[in-house]
């Protein structure tokens, strides 16, 4: 039997998966070109949208993976594996430009800040996993969520504060420790997928 996550868990797993520290200097890079005085409005506008694209994917998730005829012990081992490719990439960050590429002009509106800076395929990868893996516990995810998306929200709307205070080194270094970490909760996805998946086949 797959061992049940807490809310407490569920709400690490997401936070170390929208990986504020990481969108720090991203989001500072997309806004450069925007007016100082409305940074602040169009990060929490961003904010915001990315949080009700999540709670739209928690509550139909699961009816898209029904809809795919898709087994939960699949979903958990598959799950496993995205997250750990996610984290790889938290611990060997990509190239200048990351996966966004490079930053446009003018002020953003939904991409790439809001989608995918923070409600990113990662994001809907890892609720897919828990409304899959562990059904009927809606409204505990959704606190997970808000609680992760909260932590994320006060990183972000800090990120100049933290830029300045930390430096981009602090910062890369914080991120791959974040990264180490989500690699041992993929693991343990993958491992119990697999360990229910050989259960059922006995």
């Amino acid at each position: 039997m797959q061992s049940q996550m807490t809310i407490l868990s569920a709400g690490i797993m997401l936070f170390l998966v929208l990986d504020p520290l990481g969108n720090v200097p991203f989001f500072l890079s997309v806004l450069k070109e925007v007016p100082p005085r409305r940074r602040r409005w169009v990060m929490a506008r961003e904010l915001l949208i990315a949080l009700g694209v999540l709670v739209a994917f928690l509550l139909g998730g699961r009816e898209l993976l029904a809809i795919m005829h898709l087994r939960q012990e699949a979903i958990s081992i598959a799950g496993g594996i995205v997250l750990f490719l996610i984290a790889i990439k938290m611990v060997f960050p990509p190239g200048d430009g990351g996966i966004f590429g490079p930053p446009g002009q003018g002020e953003p509106f939904i991409v790439p800040l809001a989608i995918p800076g923070v409600a990113g395929p990662s994001a809907m990868a890892a609720l897919l996993l828990l409304t899959s893996t562990q059904p009927g516990r809606q409204v505990e995810w959704g606190l997970a969520l808000f609680a992760a998306w909260l932590a994320t929200a006060v990183i972000l709307m800090s990120s100049t504060w933290l830029f300045k205070l930390l430096g981009e080194s602090v910062l890369t270094a914080l991120e791959r420790v974040m990264g180490m970490l989500l690699i041992a909760l993929s693991v343990q996805l993958f491992l119990g997928g697999l360990e229910a998946y050989l259960h059922l086949a006995s």
